[in-house]
């Protein structure tokens, strides 16, 4: 425990954290509070500019980035530059990069991560990490999970086949599953929303834009999604309003979707 009681920019960071992020959901606050430097602050990560490359062989992070709002955040492979992980406001980043728990032994080839969109961090340091984890079973339980929802989302990506239809109901599939799983959705209606462009959509199914868009309309037809209204804040709004059907989708095989038109 700390020497000294905290300050109250820490018990104000920690009361951010304790309200927005899964894992340190519902924690006491003065108690998180004891384990926060007083210098933490909210950072901006800006569109389209890299963070980090992960996976380098022998180079750790000294930070684990904790997502606020914006984004999404996104992992892109090479050569194929295919998006394998998207992250939401309610989860972190950089796990598998830190030299600590499943991290060190959870390697890949070197991969970019990248903010899609401008994205609100706070970089937690490993130290304040390790000491939260350490004396907070809630904490360490739902740290662990993390690498088991990083697995499965690749896990769903395995099965984007060529079937366009298939592909995006793989991806939108993972992304429900992740997010139910961290508490972070659906809304109170039972719709599930993402800010998801179509680029990232393709980039994640290997598809290309023009036949994301198809698929898209398809699904808006037969009422699995639906796409951005006019007041939303991003034109990319994609909510999901029939989870359990998309099941359908996400497990055809050619000619058993009847609103695709390409067979």
């Amino acid at each position: 425990m700390a020497a000294q009681a905290p300050s109250t920019s820490e018990v104000e960071l920690a009361k951010l954290l304790v309200e927005s992020n899964y894992l340190f959901k519902d924690l006491d606050v003065h108690w998180l509070a004891q384990y926060l430097s007083p210098n933490l602050t909210v950072e901006k990560l800006y569109s389209n500019r890299p963070v980090y490359t992960a996976f380098r062989p022998h180079i750790y992070l000294d930070v684990l980035y904790i997502i606020l709002s914006g984004g999404p955040i996104i992992i892109r492979s090479t050569p194929l530059d295919r998006i394998i992980t998207i992250s939401y406001p309610g989860g972190c980043f950089g796990m598998r990069n830190l030299p600590f728990s499943y991290g060190q032994m959870s390697r890949a080839f070197p991969s970019l991560v990248e903010a899609y969109k401008t994205t609100d961090v706070i970089k937690l340091p490993l130290d304040n990490l390790k000491a939260i984890y350490h004396n907070s079973e809630v904490v360490r339980e739902r740290y662990d999970h993390f690498f088991e929802l990083r697995e499965k989302f690749q896990y769903h990506l395995l099965n984007c086949s060529s079937y366009p239809p298939q592909a995006v109901a793989a991806l939108l599939r993972a992304l429900v599953y992740q997010e139910r799983s961290l508490g972070n959705q659906p809304q109170s209606d039972g719709v599930y929303t993402f800010d998801l462009p179509v680029d990232v959509i393709a980039r994640s199914c290997q598809l290309n834009h023009r036949t994301v868009e198809q698929v898209l309309k398809g699904m808006q037809k037969v009422k699995l999604i639906e796409v951005a209204r006019p007041h939303d804040v991003s034109e990319d709004i994609i909510r999901v309003i029939d989870p359990e059907g998309l099941k359908e989708t996400y497990s055809a095989t050619r000619d058993k979707v009847s609103w695709w038109p390409l067979k």
